[in-house]
């Protein structure tokens, strides 16, 4: 017995190794930690189970037969995050540049099919140089069975991945799938073609940093959510996430222990300017609101006009969509309708209570807007609270103009409770813009038309600027002062804790894409 057990000790200690202590030194001096560093900074002490660590590839082409790892590139396994059962898969790049190959994919495949059974969240480390081409189509195969699985996860349980490294071709398309990507800046990227193919095809002369890095998919593109300085940063975001949502769609998010006191914030009394186009910023509400220091943004540098993010409220975890009237004025476009849509059936997938703060002058007008979808993609976000069915809250705290008003979580597309401040201005368009229209003729006949519109333009602001009118509908079910928000919000979210919706039978929605 003992040689059989020295002979596995030689194999396990062998797989621990990876490429070897070379290959570990080439990515420590990179900045950047190993796959087994990783998963040991993610997850608790001592509770990582490995899966699959003597698994060898099967291709025997181009000398393959001859270089031999044990994990095959990654390593596979579960264990708890802060004693929460997840699964993880981590791309060692000591391995073959991390590349994927047919055996490495089965073992990826094995823990997600696990996660899936067990209703745990899925956690990748991705840092791969893409498919392995020694083994041409079976590594492509490898990379559609994840994709197949990545699909029939989503919304069944959380799926986080964290792009550590290289991620390019195919290899993109699966954290393209799960709920939310993380970035480590300097050291990853992503990209379905690299910059050699680009120079060869459209004769632009980029770098990898600038097609694909963190900053560029965090600001341009928003394909990812979060970034970080480095590995250890990334990792306790990943953390923080985790403890924002619950383990899978049929449970709800941890409820921390609070104990409920008066709430009452005066500091929200002062927060919107006596002018009405000053702007002021949305996080300074959002922060009087919720539980102290408990707000987690995500997308934070994309589409800046919208803000969202998770919170706790009295120990309770919740979703905040919020328009950002320090950016464009909080505008709705393109950018911000995706982002927003996106968050928001994300927290309706997994139970997660939706808070919309509202201040939107409208849609941003113009061509660029147009000819990119503003169209399909303001749907997008009116589909998405439309179909919510967790608890939904809004606030409006000023503006709430046109279209937007609608979209933004109204009381007509579903909304449970509907806030309004004093402040706050409920209309089809601004007193200007809707006075130049409905007294045109009375002010170009005036002899005075700066003074005539001045006065009609109070006079629609004293009728139709206020909340009342849409009080009086009963749209809004409260004005509130700014201090007792939080208060009713606890309140309300308590009061809608078991609610739930019958929604008619069909296979699925048709989303506007």
């Amino acid at each position: 017995m003992e040689q059989h057990i020295h002979t596995l000790n030689q194999k396990l200690a062998e797989a621990k190794l990876g490429g070897g202590q070379q290959r570990i030194e080439a990515q420590h001096k990179k900045g950047k930690l190993t796959a087994r560093e990783r998963i040991h900074f993610l997850m608790d002490p001592d509770s990582f189970e490995e899966i699959g660590a003597l698994v060898l590839h099967r291709c025997t082409d181009f000398g393959m037969a001859d270089q031999q790892f044990p994990g095959d590139g990654v390593v596979t396994g579960y264990g708890t995050v802060a004693g929460r059962l997840v699964y993880v898969f981590a791309q060692d790049f000591t391995v073959f540049g991390g590349s994927l190959s047919e055996t490495h994919a089965e073992k990826i495949c094995k823990v997600m099919d696990l996660a899936v059974k067990n209703g745990a969240p899925l956690i990748g480390l991705n840092d791969s140089g893409g498919a392995r081409i020694q083994e041409g189509v079976n590594s492509l195969g490898g990379y559609a069975d994840i994709f197949y699985r990545n699909v029939q996860a989503s919304g069944v349980i959380p799926q986080i991945s964290a792009i550590m490294g290289p991620c390019a071709g195919g290899a993109v398309y699966s954290p393209a799938m799960t709920d939310f990507i993380l970035m480590v800046e300097g050291s990853s990227y992503m990209f379905v073609t690299g910059p050699n193919v680009v120079k060869t095809v459209t004769n632009e002369e980029v770098s990898s940093e600038e097609l694909g890095g963190a900053s560029t998919h965090a600001s341009k593109s928003g394909v990812t959510h979060l970034t970080s300085a480095n590995d250890i940063e990334c990792i306790a975001q990943i953390k923080r996430l985790l403890s924002f949502i619950p383990q899978n769609c049929e449970e709800k998010a941890p409820h921390l222990p609070f104990e409920i006191e008066e709430e009452y914030r005066d500091e929200l009394t002062d927060i919107i300017p006596e002018n009405a186009n000053q702007p002021y910023d949305m996080k300074d509400v959002i922060a009087a609101i919720v539980d102290q220091e408990s707000f987690f943004e995500v997308h934070e540098a994309y589409a800046e006009n919208m803000v969202v993010g998770f919170a706790r409220l009295a120990g309770r975890s919740i979703g905040i969509v919020a328009n950002q009237p320090v950016s464009l004025a909080g505008v709705l476009d393109v950018n911000a309708s995706k982002k927003g849509a996106r968050f928001v059936r994300f927290c309706d997938c997994f139970n997660i209570p939706l808070l919309v703060l509202e201040d939107v002058p409208g849609f941003l007008p113009g061509t660029d807007q147009e000819w990119n979808g503003i169209i399909t993609n303001g749907a997008k976000l009116l589909y998405a609270f439309s179909e919510a069915t967790v608890p939904r809250i809004t606030v409006i705290t000023r503006k709430a103009y046109g279209g937007a008003y609608d979209v933004m979580n109204s009381k007509h597309i579903g909304a449970d409770m509907n806030f309004a401040w004093p402040t706050a201005e409920i209309a089809v368009m601004g007193a200007k813009g809707a006075s130049e229209i409905i007294f045109k003729k009375e002010i170009d006949a005036a002899n005075d038309p700066v003074a005539k519109l001045q006065e009609k333009e109070k006079e629609y602001a004293d009728t139709f600027a206020n909340p009342y009118r849409a009080a009086a509908r009963g749209f809004i079910d409260e004005v509130i002062q700014p201090r007792e928000t939080r208060r009713k919000l606890i309140k309300a979210f308590t009061m809608l804790e078991n609610k739930t919706v019958n929604r008619p039978k069909r296979k699925h929605g048709n989303v506007p894409l």
